[in-house]
């Protein structure tokens, strides 16, 4: 494995954009992915609690294969919003899945729970359209920003041992075709190097859960990109190695309390090895989680934030 780009995020994978809406005032923000088109996107959800829209499509028997972006979200439910938004945008565009009356943006989501805060503010239409504009290929900045502005993670140990969290992207590329990955770990778990170092305390093999894990608040979600040509089915494969990284370095994950979910797009024309493609986005996953959690800082500070 190699990366031989300045970009080790997964904006160096071509034609795919990143933008934020990021409050520092009310603790949240959302982040979307705009991509290129032809594209194929899945998905796979292992969490049992998650917050989501039209993430039916990307099921292998569905007739759309190909979306126009993708939202991760604070705000829990109510931050679904925050993609008419972004459809908006995308319509006017003229971006969409055609029909005789125009195209319809096809923009899947997902949200994390960041509603743990005075303001009680959930993004919106107006936050998303705010993101989309404001959408980048330049490297992708971790930590507490965007959808990661509001997360958290260790809440299983209980409220003492919470501590912030935020979003991070990583790329590897491998026989020449790039994978990248962001991630967003609002996690109820800790969260360790795939080489088992604990990076937010807690021990490797959790004991009984303190009663905080009962309270349905967590998700770990992560999207994977690649410049490899795959069609549905293989991205499921793709989804499910991405999944194993998310259980290696969040533990626990994919609780019955959680909304823990990966989606993966193909965005180019190159001829993979799917068996290393998979590989690549194991990996990817696991240094983009491991992004978030060392470089929690909101924009603009020095400093990283103490326990929350």
């Amino acid at each position: 494995m190699s990366i031989e780009t300045m970009n080790d995020t997964i904006t160096a994978v071509q034609g795919v954009e990143v933008g934020h809406w990021t409050s520092d005032d009310h603790g949240t923000g959302l982040t979307v992915l705009v991509l290129p088109e032809p594209n194929v996107a899945a998905a796979e959800i292992r969490g049992a609690a998650p917050g989501s829209r039209e993430t039916a499509l990307l099921r292998p028997e569905m007739r759309v294969h190909q979306i126009q972006a993708l939202v991760f979200t604070g705000g829990s439910a109510f931050g679904l919003a925050a993609v008419d938004g972004v459809v908006r945008e995308l319509a006017a565009d003229g971006r969409g899945h055609p029909t005789r009356n125009g195209p319809v943006p096809i923009v899947p989501a997902a949200v994390i729970y960041d509603l743990d805060r005075p303001s009680g503010f959930r993004p919106g239409a107006e936050e998303g359209a705010h993101a989309y504009r404001n959408r980048s290929a330049d490297p992708v900045p971790t930590g507490r920003i965007g959808a990661g502005r509001g997360a958290t993670t260790s809440q299983w140990r209980g409220p003492q041992a919470v501590r912030p969290s935020g979003l991070g992207s990583a790329l590897i590329e491998m026989g020449g075709v790039r994978v990248g990955a962001l991630a967003v770990v609002n996690a109820v778990g800790d969260v360790f190097t795939l080489g088992g170092r604990a990076l937010t305390g807690g021990e490797p093999y959790p004991g009984p859960p303190a009663s905080a894990i009962g309270t349905g608040t967590n998700t770990t979600l992560v999207a994977v990109a690649t410049e490899g040509r795959l069609e549905r089915v293989d991205l499921i494969r793709m989804c499910i190695r991405s999944q194993d990284a998310v259980a290696a370095c969040v533990r626990p994950a994919h609780t019955r309390y959680d909304g823990d979910a990966v989606f993966a797009i193909s965005c180019g024309s190159a001829e993979p090895d799917h068996d290393a493609l998979g590989e690549a986005a194991f990996v990817a996953t696991a240094r983009a989680i491991e992004a978030a959690v060392r470089s929690p800082r909101s924009p603009g500070s020095n400093q990283l934030e103490g326990p929350v």
